[in-house]
């Protein structure tokens, strides 16, 4: 998930939704973003990220995606295709490129931020079953969980060229070290932070870093506290390591040691700090001082046919 820096605050009153409704302020914030960003009707959402301007929302019922400018609420949909899956997203500001978690496709792709075209695929055969979840992007390469295996999924980039890597260089890293497959949603979200990979373990609620070279995992010092249901996470300046719990339908905030050997956490973002209803939020995205969470609403009755939408809260 991409960082970004806080400035000052969007223009006020930005109406979102689809029926244009002005947003309602906050009565703990004095910011002007918008706070629910309504999204189509059994959208099925899951990953969220931004470019510093756009957010971009990804649909698991086709692997569409939605592209909206905050500030201004326009909005462009990315067509999708039958079998398709959007789980993570992650923006490659180097090539202006969204990598796509493909879910249990096996599969990542890097989409055209500005059109959406697939301009490559790059799959991950396995023997059995594969779940391509979350993804972050780094000079070197784009990392990727798979919630099935004690496996990372990598993609290697060039830092002398913008160029898309060729199909076949995708490739995958055994695991070893402390983590331990459970059943269940294994590793989730995974982000590029202190200088090194973290991720978290859903099931478990453990956060381990990951060496891409040798990979190995070494559990990140918490003090005993877990984030079971553990999803999405987002870096944020000085060390902030925010980690979403989607059926706790809350954001734990966390400060991070060095090279993130420890964790301690120093905030909790529950339902009553959200600017709108919050509803089984799966990933955030930082932008301008506000977390965007997308409400993935695991479990609720006709997904097929359900109100979706994005929620903010400010960065704490």
């Amino acid at each position: 998930m991409k960082r970004i820096t806080p400035v000052l605050a969007l223009t006020a009153a930005i109406a979102l939704s689809a029926g244009g409704a002005p947003a309602q302020a906050a009565p703990s914030d004095r910011s002007s973003s918008p706070n629910r960003i309504e999204l189509p009707n059994g959208w099925l959402p899951e990953g969220i990220t931004t470019d510093g301007k756009n957010l971009f929302s990804g649909s698991r019922s086709d692997g569409a995606i939605q592209k909206i400018t905050v500030r201004t609420g326009q909005r462009r949909t990315f067509a999708g295709a039958p079998g398709r899956i959007a789980v993570g997203l992650d923006h490659d500001s180097r090539r202006d490129v969204l990598w796509v978690a493909g879910g249990a496709g096996k599969e990542l792709r890097a989409q055209d931020a500005d059109t959406g075209k697939v301009l490559r695929t790059y799959r991950f055969p396995s023997a059995g079953n594969r779940f391509v979840n979350d993804v972050t992007v780094t000079p070197t390469a784009v990392y990727a969980t798979d919630s099935l295996s004690r496996e990372l999924l990598v993609v290697p980039l060039s830092t002398r060229t913008k160029k898309l890597p060729a199909a076949w260089r995708a490739t995958t890293r055994s695991l070893n070290g402390d983590l331990r497959l459970a059943e269940g949603n294994n590793l989730n979200g995974i982000v590029s932070t202190r200088g090194t990979l973290v991720a978290v373990q859903s099931n478990t609620g453990r956060l381990f870093t990951i060496d891409p070279r040798s990979g190995r995992t070494t559990r990140v010092r918490t003090g005993g506290t877990t984030f079971v249901n553990g999803d999405g996470l987002e870096p944020g300046p000085g060390g902030t390591l925010y980690v979403v719990q989607n059926r706790d339908n809350r954001i734990r905030v966390l400060s991070l040691g060095t090279k993130a050997r420890s964790a301690k956490v120093v905030d909790t973002i529950g339902r009553r700090d959200f600017a709108s209803d919050v509803d089984v939020p799966s990933t955030v995205a930082l932008l301008k001082g506000s977390l965007y969470a997308v409400n993935a609403r695991f479990g609720t009755p006709a997904p097929e046919t359900a109100a979706y939408w994005i929620t903010r809260a400010p960065a704490r």
